[in-house]
């Protein structure tokens, strides 16, 4: 029997198998997804670190929407956002510190700070040479593989005691700017046969800076910086129930060594459902642009938008990329902070009239989708919708969308991996799953 006939033959066969009938979910009370059937997710654990704030109970135990709200150790985002907006100051490592330790460092502690994430930021020779012997077009790929990598470069790579973890987290954050960066230039390199350049990130830059300094020289403005510092303090943290962060939570809980917990972490959020969906509305956008030749006509946009539910426009899955959240109900926070981000990068650019259009795309999807789905429960546009178009506008490269994600959010995960792994009563993650297949009886190979 031929190799590719036995593995069509084995798809083939598990192909029933895989079916399980959606009543029977029912039937049994599966919160599917983890999610109860008021939309709510399933409770799991508790955290001190992140909340996601989408919609609230009433006395009756009901839930009503609610405009949204996203805490970072008991702060609130806007709060923690607005000062820096004022002042036009970078905030990303100090937005990290408190994440990693509850408490907003002082003046003398935020120094303290950067400069041991600007020690850490340079790569061992060994893994710049790993990255190197690793080019390929998937950067969250190499991302993952450099994680596991630096469990062979670490001393003491299994002890979870806190201080040990402490160290572990802040050369993560450290040095993954460092890691995307050379990534995507060996892959300009060895793909687009571009000039490979290695810059070594330099020692009084934010995080922000350096990467870009790292990425592009010096083909970036204070405001690209600045906006991109903001980004990376909007997707540090957001709970322990979004899906990448609760596998490092599940991964966790089995005490396994920091690198492998992050790696599949990274893994978690590639996918398109989750960090890769940027990309769904950077593609969808460009698409619109090109369909709809009037920007501001609300009729010709609401016709296409409705095709496209209808599943005979663009990439006829029947959705509208980044309209729509599983927590948030009539705002994500996150989306109003970079609209108002994308809104001021747009002039910088002189982009003003496609924000324009962006902004009015998420107005009339909004209205569409719940004229199409015929529901009263508000949406709203997600985190997504906006910040593919402030990557483009900075300049940086759809392969590297997903990872700045990464970039982002490897604050959150190892506050959440330090929580798991130092709070009363820690259990491994276990939930069950009923089997419901009949039994069979064994059948000898001779009577098969």
């Amino acid at each position: 029997m031929k190799k590719e006939y036995l593995i069509y033959k084995l798809s083939d066969e598990v192909k029933n198998e895989c079916k399980i009938p959606q009543e029977t979910f029912t039937q049994y009370g599966v919160k599917r997804g983890l999610r109860n059937d008021d939309g709510s997710g399933v409770l799991v654990g508790l955290t001190n670190i992140g909340n996601v704030v989408g919609y609230e109970r009433d006395d009756k135990g009901q839930l009503f929407p609610t405009q949204g709200k996203l805490f970072y150790r008991g702060y609130e985002l806007t709060d923690l956002v607005e000062p820096l907006l004022q002042e036009k100051r970078f905030g990303f490592e100090e937005i990290a510190y408190l994440i990693l330790s509850g408490k907003l460092p002082d003046s003398e502690e935020l120094i303290a700070f950067r400069s041991l994430i600007n020690e850490n930021m340079p790569l061992d020779h060994r893994t710049i040479v790993n990255i190197i012997d690793l080019e390929g077009t998937d950067i969250m790929n190499i991302l993952a593989r450099c994680v596991l990598e630096m469990y062979s470069f670490d001393s003491n790579p299994d002890d979870i005691s806190r201080d040990n973890l402490m160290r572990q987290s802040v050369e993560l954050i450290a040095k993954f700017p460092t890691i995307i960066a050379y990534a995507y230039n060996i892959y300009r390199h060895s793909v687009q046969g571009r000039s490979l350049h290695i810059r070594h990130p330099k020692e009084n830059l934010t995080i922000a800076e350096n990467f870009l300094y790292m990425l592009k020289h010096e083909d970036y403005t204070e405001l690209d910086a600045r906006m991109l510092d903001l980004l990376l303090i909007i997707q540090a943290e957001h709970g322990g129930g979004n899906n990448s962060t609760f596998t490092v939570r599940v991964t966790s809980s089995t005490r396994t060594d920091t690198y492998s917990s992050i790696a599949a972490g990274i893994g978690s959020l590639k996918g398109p459902l989750h960090g890769g969906a940027n990309i769904k509305v950077v593609n969808m956008f460009h698409h619109l642009k090109e369909q709809i030749s009037d920007w501001k006509n609300v009729d010709e946009i609401d016709t296409y938008l409705m095709r496209m539910l209808n599943k005979e426009a663009y990439d006829k899955t029947g959705l509208i990329y980044g309209i729509g959240h599983a927590v948030y109900t009539m705002s994500d926070p996150r989306a109003v902070q970079l609209k108002k981000l994308a809104g001021e990068l747009a002039v910088e650019k002189n982009r003003v009239e496609e924000y324009e259009f962006l902004k009015l795309i998420e107005q009339e999807s909004i209205k569409q989708v719940t004229a199409f789905r015929k529901t009263r429960k508000p949406i709203c546009a997600n985190l997504d919708f906006y910040s593919g178009f402030i990557y483009e506008m900075i300049g940086l490269p759809q392969e590297i969308y997903t990872p700045v994600f990464a970039m982002a959010r490897i604050v959150g995960w190892t506050a959440h991996r330090l929580e798991e792994l130092h709070y009363d009563g820690r259990r491994i993650i276990r939930p069950a799953y009923k089997n419901i297949q009949d039994s069979k009886e064994y059948v000898p190979i001779s009577d098969r």
